[in-house]
């Protein structure tokens, strides 16, 4: 919970001065603890990447 009420400070910081706080590159596991945390902060999951390990297999 610390890091959300950090990331919470953050957010009202960055409106205060007309801003919008963008976090990307999460791990499934912080966007569901991000959507937990409901009203405090705003997720758009749809805006982030998903990246793949390229491997040589042959």
């Amino acid at each position: 919970m610390s890091g959300i009420g950090a990331l919470n400070k953050l957010t009202e910081r960055h409106q205060r001065l007309g801003k919008t706080l963008h976090l990307r590159h999460l791990s499934p596991d912080c966007r569901q603890l991000l959507q937990n945390a409901g009203g405090l902060i705003e997720v758009n999951i749809q805006e982030d990447q998903e990246y793949r390990v390229v491997t040589d297999a042959g």
